[in-house]
């Protein structure tokens, strides 16, 4: 393989894995191995990642703060299509490759790079979605995945080659899970998790506390919407990533948003996976609210409709496709007028909307009310229910 490639951009996070990696291209490519990591919301694991990439045999490293693109531009995207996979699951790690993906590539081209990398396995979803977007984006350039290529079975193999060749390994224990982690949420999976009867270890939540420990009295606040867009926490206005970073914290705080589901991956087997979204359940619930006074109710069902493949889009990796392109503006359009104001209670694990109001509201209680109105002339239901009871009618007849 050697002489193959002249230089490669690699996805880095510093971890053991992207590590080898990094050790592991120089070795066997003989090439130049440029480090970008995305500052996406990973807080403290971003420390120290310049010198270690360089210690490691990086010839350059780029790290980038790309939180507010991320939830501007990715997170709340999303939000406004309501994306939420098998019922369950808000899509924080499947909304973030393909960002990282898409910046890798621009990279790739600013420095004059034939080839990426990434850390991903060949048994997960990511693989799919970083070289999606690759293609996607230069369906010329060469993608290197070493976990398809090389000997190495486990992390026990990864820490004998990174012994070998001086690579530092954390001295720190090993936690018996993964974890992946942005603005948007954390993900567990893996190790002690892949039993699915086994309850999650009490010290194992990061953004949240258990609902137990929550406040005994109710947090109230409110969010407004503009087009379908988180603008203010409680009349303050906030740019996208500090919105949800304080959403982050509040719902945190009140234990909100751990979700433990087994979901179908892209490859084809079933996975467990543990999360915490405090900011972005509370979003996805406001959202909801704002949509029910302010959405007509077709357009709505029609939306409503569009979730499950959408989800789907953006699990399997599908951020860069024409059929994703067609539906964000759709979205787009679907979202004109969903402006307004949500109230809501966050107590011990729950979120609770307890008021809702919009100037673009089609909710009238004159129309609604069971008092006299002046739109609405109740005889007239009488040939509504009939000529919607034709069919069943007819069947019935015809069956004798």
């Amino acid at each position: 393989m050697k002489g193959e490639v002249k230089k490669v951009v690699l996805a880095y996070s510093g971890g053991l894995d992207t590590s080898v990696i990094l050790k592991w291209l120089k070795n066997e490519y003989g090439c130049e191995v440029i480090a970008f990591t995305a500052d996406i919301g990973q807080a403290e694991e971003l420390d120290h990642l310049e010198e270690k990439a360089i210690s490691t045999g990086a010839s350059k490293v780029y790290i980038e703060d790309l939180r507010e693109e991320f939830v501007r531009d990715y997170v709340f995207t999303a939000l406004k299509t309501n994306a939420i996979y098998e019922g369950t699951y808000l899509l924080g790690t499947s909304i973030a490759r393909p960002l990282i993906a898409k910046r890798q590539i621009e990279i790739a081209q600013l420095e004059g790079a034939d080839a990426v990398a990434h850390g991903a396995t060949g048994k997960g979803n990511d693989q799919v979605r970083f070289e999606l977007t690759y293609y996607a984006l230069n369906p010329y350039i060469r993608v290197i995945s070493p976990w398809r290529q090389w000997q190495f079975k486990s992390r026990e193999d990864l820490m004998v080659y990174a012994r070998e060749n001086g690579i530092p390994v954390p001295v720190t224990k090993e936690k018996p899970y993964s974890s992946d982690r942005n603005l948007l949420h954390i993900s567990f999976e893996g190790g002690i998790l892949e039993d699915p009867w086994a309850e999650p270890p009490v010290n194992m939540f990061v953004l949240s506390v258990s609902p137990e420990e929550a406040p005994n009295r109710p947090t109230v606040i409110d969010i407004d919407f503009e087009d379908g867009v988180p603008k203010r926490i409680d009349g303050k206005s906030l740019s996208p990533a500090n919105l949800l970073l304080q959403l982050n914290g509040v719902g945190g705080r009140n234990g909100i948003g751990r979700v433990d589901m087994v979901e179908n991956r892209y490859v084809g087997m079933k996975s467990r996976g543990v999360y915490e979204t405090p900011g972005g359940t509370i979003l996805h619930i406001a959202h909801r609210a704002v949509e029910s006074i302010t959405m007509d109710r077709e357009v709505m069902h029609f939306r409503d409709s569009l979730i499950p493949k959408i989800s789907e889009l953006i699990y399997y990796g599908y951020w860069f496709s024409p059929e994703m392109e067609v539906l964000k503006k759709a979205i787009d359009e679907m979202q004109k007028d969903v402006t307004g104001t949500v109230r809501l209670k966050l107590y011990k694990g729950n979120c609770t909307v307890i008021g809702r109001k919009s100037e673009k509201s089609l909710y009238h209680g004159a129309f609604a009310t069971f008092e006299k109105d002046g739109v609405y002339n109740q005889k007239d239901a009488e040939g509504f229910i009939r000529l919607n009871a034709l069919r069943l009618r007819i069947r019935r007849m015809m069956r004798g």
